[in-house]
């Protein structure tokens, strides 16, 4: 324990939120990998913002299979703060729970897979064992979609079926499937002036039948069973619709007005015809229209061999569903993969995001009984 918490505390002190480069945090976690037999395979590129970003593909051991760790390094912003003994990137102890943005979401994870990884010697894996640490999860999982084009240990990994732990926050419950990630974001040009005079064109005018069959959309994928899927809770698409003019005042003609519905994709469902027909009423209102799936939804069979025998290791008798989307749903190749992590997503992204001691315990005792299993034979 006294490992993992090191390693947490030292993690969190990073300050990886995704809109940072997160070269250090990366730069650390290569050198102890490197110090504990794993080979590291870099795979950089730039994210949308012009920051370059590096993700760590790292395998100790030789020969093919085994069991890969899927974790990110970024964080999400840690503008409220409110726990008042320390900030967000000084992590703090109190009543068995370690505070500090990233603590649940996900650097206790990776401390737990750091420290448990240590404990074999290269010579006790028969097949090897695979360490992968991304960047921007949080923010369109860029880092990711990197690691699947351009990786030769993910190639490897497909190759010989590897099978895979994505370690966000489960409660340390074996997950079998979760949501997917898609944006619709729909813009409406006009022209600023002053709203007493003729020559302004406000793009909110524009923009209102839009509203409305998004409104209509909205109430049939909340009541409508065929765009629902009961093994999740809630069962919908979660539809959440966004409005936004950035208008500078009140008696100013909206110069620019920009609607976005971003739902939650499930196994089972296509959502495409919903898809096709924002896109159609887009191109006949003028707008300009912009689709983009962040990650397919994640499903594996509960029943399987695979979910089976976690929960076998573990000591749970069902495996769950999450409503939240992972790094999982880019790695779609990986056919035998799970979400297991330390800590509970209800305190992620919290003002005051911690994870208890005895989770961090429990999660390494875990995933060193993982190792064990798949990769010592």
């Amino acid at each position: 324990m006294t490992k993992t918490l090191r390693y947490a505390r030292r993690l969190i002190e990073f300050d990886s939120t995704s809109s940072k480069s997160n070269r250090l945090i990366c730069k650390y976690l290569e050198m102890k990998l490197a110090k504990h037999g794993f080979v590291v395979e870099k795979v950089e590129y730039v994210d949308p913002a012009g920051e370059r970003k590096v993700n760590l593909i790292a395998k100790k051991g030789a020969g093919f299979g085994g069991l890969a760790y899927f974790g990110h390094v970024d964080t999400v912003p840690a503008t409220f703060w409110s726990f008042k003994p320390s900030g967000p990137f000084a992590p703090y102890i109190q009543n068995e729970r370690l505070y500090g943005r990233g603590a649940c979401d996900m650097k206790g994870s990776l401390a737990c897979m750091l420290t448990a990884a240590q404990e074999f010697d290269w010579e006790q894996l028969k097949e090897p064992l695979y360490f992968v640490c991304t960047g921007d999860e949080e923010v369109g999982f860029h880092g990711a979609r990197a690691v699947a084009a351009e990786s030769d240990f993910y190639r490897e990994m497909i190759e010989n079926r590897t099978k895979a732990i994505i370690g966000e926050p489960t409660g340390l419950e074996i997950v079998h499937a979760h949501k997917g990630s898609l944006t619709i974001t729909a813009c409406a040009e006009g022209k600023e002036a002053h709203s007493s005079g003729r020559d302004g064109k406000n793009a909110n005018i524009a923009m209102i039948p839009y509203l409305q069959e998004l409104f209509q959309l909205y109430k049939l994928t909340e009541t409508d069973t065929r765009w629902q899927n009961p093994d999740f809770d809630p069962p919908t698409l979660s539809l959440n619709i966004g409005i936004k003019d950035n208008s500078p005042a009140l008696n100013i003609t909206a110069g620019r007005s920009i609607a976005t519905a971003y739902m939650r994709p499930m196994p089972k469902i296509d959502v495409m015809p919903l898809v096709k027909r924002l896109e159609e009423l887009g191109e006949k209102l003028g707008l300009k229209i912009d689709v983009r799936r962040a990650c397919e939804p994640f499903w594996k069979n509960p029943d399987s061999e695979f979910v089976t025998q976690a929960l076998k290791l573990v000591h749970r008798q069902n495996a769950k569903t999450v409503c939240y989307a992972t790094d999982g749903g880019v790695f779609e190749n990986l056919p035998d993969k799970i979400v297991f992590g330390p800590g509970s997503i209800a305190q992620a992204h919290t003002a005051d995001e911690w994870i208890s001691l005895e989770q961090l315990t429990r999660g390494t005792e875990l995933y060193a009984k993982m190792i064990q299993t798949w990769c010592c034979g």
